[in-house]
């Protein structure tokens, strides 16, 4: 496992990091043993940034996470979020309201700091206002988070959170299909030094080579509910492609590989192929998952003609049918 300066913080994370949205059984029940089974498979492997919201599983997912954490010696960087549970979203924004959620992540993350604190996809209107952002500012001050940034699901909501002075890091949707950051943010985030999470490096399993017609989700699947952005932005899930269509062109995206190239693997190295990328957040829900993720920080990098072909492919054969904008 290599590691990158996540801008800022300085704090040195992993290239693969593990997202813990599953941890909260949002996508099927995960019991106790495995949820610690696969916290401490992610930290064998070298993953030291782990992130977390307040609202996976109502807090579920911090809780298991500071359990986890509390018997360890040697702590790993936790980022956690915060602006998507009922007291604050969609209309409930203040900064006193803010504290309160940011406290109750501390105590079920057993921590009197926390490491990265981001917003978690606020409304537009509540972003673009900027005050929510002074009181992140404020909170950082008071001691109660040591660094802030934001989870964006646009472009535009990114390059006006980078330009604030004290945001350290920005999550984003990227992947090999959905690759306008690589001009419309990138150079701004590296003259900002605001680091880079990425989040759905597999568009939730479509870059993962595995994905059918037929495949069947759980019903508390987002990609079961989400499919057409019924709960939630619909870029979240499937990287806002139809899943028809997103299957379809995963199978073209794979015909462009070498033989003996996995998707999935491309998938990801591809993304660390970008400079300005800090660490993929990628989810997973075995030991075996865990292992073939974190397995992508040391594959070569890919050669600069399938980057040239991939870049095309995305231009000419998926961007046109991103629904939700980018």
């Amino acid at each position: 496992m290599k590691y990158r300066t996540l801008g800022k913080t300085g704090f040195k994370v992993s290239e693969i990091g593990l997202g813990c949205w599953q941890l909260g059984n949002d996508f099927g029940p995960v019991e106790e043993q495995m949820a610690q089974d696969i916290l401490q498979t992610a930290q064998r492997h070298g993953v030291n940034f782990f992130d977390t919201a307040d609202v996976y599983g109502g807090g579920i997912s911090e809780q298991r996470i500071g359990q986890w954490r509390g018997e360890l010696s040697e702590k790993p960087f936790i980022a956690t979020k915060v602006g998507r549970n009922p007291d604050l979203y969609p209309s409930g924004y203040s900064k006193a309201s803010v504290r309160a959620s940011l406290e109750a992540s501390a105590r079920r993350l057993g921590v009197e700091a926390i490491d990265l604190a981001q917003l978690h996809c606020v409304p537009r209107e509540v972003l673009f206002a900027g005050d929510i952002l002074a009181w992140m500012e404020d909170l950082q001050q008071e001691g109660l988070i040591r660094h802030f940034g934001a989870s964006v699901e646009m472009i535009d909501e990114a390059v006006f959170a980078v330009q604030h002075p004290k945001v350290a890091s920005l999550q984003v949707l990227f992947n090999m299909f959905r690759q306008d950051a690589i001009t419309e943010l990138f150079p701004i985030a590296e003259q900002n030094n605001v680091g880079i999470i990425v989040r759905l490096p597999l568009a939730s399993g479509l870059l993962s080579g595995k994905m059918t017609l037929d495949r069947q989700f759980a019903e508390t699947d987002h990609r079961s509910y989400n499919q057409d952005g019924a709960a939630f932005h619909v870029g979240e899930t499937f990287n806002g492609l139809p899943y028809a269509t997103g299957v379809a062109l995963a199978n073209e995206a794979q015909a462009l590989l070498p033989n003996d190239m996995a998707l999935l693997d491309a998938a990801l190295r591809w993304i660390l192929d970008q400079p300005q990328v800090t660490s993929v957040i990628a989810g997973a829900s075995s030991a075996a998952q865990i292992e073939r993720n974190a397995k992508a920080s040391d594959l070569a990098p890919l050669d600069s003609v399938l980057h040239k072909q991939l870049a095309q492919f995305y231009q000419e054969r998926v961007r046109e049918h991103i629904r939700g904008g980018i």
